[in-house]
């Protein structure tokens, strides 16, 4: 997790950027590699913030009716330049923060009684 103010503020930055860039439809190629070169720009090296921006938003809108627009601003993080290795590990953490929002309401046989 992002641990320092200044940490914070980057990847607030770096999400909302992101999301601005990512359409309700796809992007050109054009459109593609200026949109990374604007995340790298903003992101000053840090593959770590751009892992953790694309991971949650993987893990936290995954089957949301707007899931595709987070897919695309995901993968501009990872064009980028992200840091692949940790992508999974903030997809769980997308999960779980999504999961703790929304939780699932009970039902069946295990609430039947209750």
């Amino acid at each position: 997790m992002t641990s320092s103010k200044r940490d914070q503020a980057l990847l607030a930055q770096i999400t909302g950027v992101a999301r601005r860039l990512a359409r309700a439809r796809p992007l050109t190629g054009a459109e593609q590699q200026e949109a990374a070169a604007t995340l790298s720009q903003l992101a000053k090296g840090r593959a770590d913030l751009l892992a953790e921006s694309a991971g949650l938003a993987i893990g936290t809108h995954e089957g949301d009716p707007d899931e595709a627009r987070y897919l695309q601003a995901a993968q501009l993080c990872i064009d980028a330049g992200a840091d692949i290795g940790s992508l999974p590990r903030w997809i769980e953490e997308g999960r779980r923060r999504s999961g703790a929002a929304s939780p699932t309401p009970r039902t069946g046989a295990a609430s039947a009684g209750h």
